[in-house]
């Protein structure tokens, strides 16, 4: 059976927490072998051009409890920007899917809200989703996420810190496998290895604690789907269908799509292949 062209999409793929455009590569392969273009942002302070604590790279990694993070001052307005810029660019494709992961789903709404126009899909891939609860904080202290695992990654105090931060190159194993466990439980260990070492520390503080408002006549016009992760335990699949479902009663006239894939809260890292084909129509 031929395979169906994709060669007029592009996804413009936006990570999470403490991630960066490069965990999209191997999805991106695959999108490609698919016929499908693909963009990947990186939000400011993550990727290699994220700043790190003085102390990260440094033996006993000082500071790393106390020093202030260089993102206190960023905002969500500044972390839609490079959302907003790439879906410009990529508007000369007849058709563009957003596709946001996790964290990233506030930007991302964000970007969607002030130029609908320039989108038409969003794709959240176990991610937060703003038209129930304006805040991720609101879905991340609610009793449907209690089951999620990763609260002692984070390091000092977040208030403080002007960031959540978390020490991906820390020394102490059950630091590392509690992170593991809770993004990366199915990818394999040498995998994980690797993927830990490029994640960044800081995740700028307004990200999860800004509210960000969305509206029928511009957000809530865009198809939207949601990819649940069906063993997630960062974001569990209870909170996950509670996103969902707050946003379709809050915008019933464009209800979500719902698919599920089996495995963690990083299928780009576990099943990168299965992701790129549950993101296709």
């Amino acid at each position: 059976m031929t395979r169906p062209s994709f060669t007029d999409t592009v996804f413009v793929l936006v990570h999470g927490a403490w991630h960066g455009s490069g965990q999209w590569a191997a999805t991106q392969r695959a999108l490609a072998g698919l016929g499908a273009a693909s963009m990947a942002v990186d939000l400011p302070g993550h990727g290699f051009d994220a700043p790190l604590p003085s102390g990260y790279l440094q033996p006993g990694q000082p500071g790393m409890l106390t020093e202030r993070s260089t993102l206190a001052a960023m905002t969500m307005d500044e972390c839609a920007e490079p959302v907003l810029d790439t879906l410009t660019q990529a508007r000369h494709h007849r058709r563009v899917v957003l596709v946001a992961h996790s964290a990233g789903g506030g930007p991302a709404s964000l970007a969607a809200e002030r130029a609908p126009e320039l989108v038409d899909e969003i794709v959240y891939l176990s991610a937060f989703v703003p038209a129930g609860r304006r805040r991720f904080l609101d879905y991340l202290g609610s009793p449907e996420n209690a089951t999620a695992r990763g609260q002692s990654l984070n390091l000092g105090d977040p208030g403080e810190l002007g960031a959540v931060r978390i020490n991906p190159l820390s020394q102490d194993p059950a630091y590392v496998e509690e992170l593991r466990q809770t993004h990366y439980h199915d990818t394999p260990m040498d995998r994980f290895a690797r993927w830990r070492s490029a994640l960044s520390t800081d995740l700028p503080l307004a990200i999860p604690t800004t509210p960000v408002i969305v509206t029928p006549g511009r957000w809530g016009r865009i198809p939207r789907t949601f990819v649940r992760c069906a063993d997630d335990r960062a974001l569990p699949p209870a909170v996950q269908d509670l996103m969902i479902a707050e946003a379709d009663r809050a915008m019933p006239g464009t209800p979500f799509a719902v698919r599920t894939l089996p495995g963690s809260h990083s299928p780009f890292a576990a099943r990168p292949r299965e992701l790129a084909a549950v993101l296709l129509p």
